[in-house]
């Protein structure tokens, strides 16, 4: 169990998302991340794909904190640099990939220093997750993972600060390995826990409006992910 977490706040609210986030509202403290259970490992890697078919049934709580604690949670409060180090590499320990998750209620930023979900956004955002083109596909799924990128925590990283973390072609270069790390823990987890995932373009430009994101982040690429559609 990552000790940066601490127990949760909430009991006594349900085990799924239900209430529309909004800016300045209280942050969500998610449950304790349970790591125990799944599938192992070699089992979890014969089994990773990608399953577009994702039925509309909400993950619960527990589900999801397990979720992005395997994504990109903090695995040690000393890590590279003097920073905490998180489940997935990053240059420089820049951690520069923030996580967006749309749901149905909204939309949240993944704070995984202190394991809890900010609200960010009182809209349902997971079809332009989704992207064009592809909404006729996956569109009940509980969960995207919107992936956006912060060049200026990458450029300005209190790492090592090698030359080439200031060349944008470079930056793009780690931040497109730096997300495909994180989409891989999520795949390897999904496929762990009988989820199902997909990787997948977005809505690029409508995202970055909604999400009202600075000039200095861009979004990326999205995630979906939740149970597989029985047929």
């Amino acid at each position: 169990m990552p000790r940066n977490t601490r127990p949760p706040t909430f009991q006594a609210k349900p085990a799924i998302l239900r209430s529309a986030p909004s800016r300045g509202a209280s942050p969500l403290e998610l449950p304790i991340p349970k790591l125990t259970g799944g599938q192992s490992l070699p089992k979890s890697l014969r089994g990773r794909r990608t399953i577009r078919e994702i039925s509309a049934k909400k993950l619960p709580l527990q589900m999801l904190s397990n979720l992005l604690w395997a994504a990109c949670g903090v695995n040690r409060r000393k890590g590279p640099f003097g920073l905490p180090g998180i489940t997935a590499a990053s240059a420089s320990n820049s951690q520069e990939i923030d996580l967006f998750v749309a749901v149905e209620e909204g939309v949240y930023l993944f704070d995984a220093r202190h394991h809890r979900l900010l609200p960010t956004v009182a809209a349902d955002l997971r079809a332009m997750a989704i992207g064009r083109g592809q909404k006729n596909v996956a569109m009940k799924a509980p969960v995207q993972i919107i992936y956006v990128v912060d060049v200026h925590r990458l450029s300005h990283t209190k790492g090592f600060q090698e030359p080439g973390l200031q060349d944008p072609e470079v930056q793009k270069s780690y931040y497109y390995v730096d997300t495909g790390l994180i989409a891989g823990n999520v795949y390897l987890f999904c496929a762990s826990r009988g989820l199902a995932s997909w990787f997948h373009n977005c809505d690029r430009k409508g995202l970055t409006k909604k999400l009202k994101l600075r000039s200095d982040q861009r979004v990326l690429f999205a995630q979906t992910v939740g149970y597989p559609e029985r047929r």
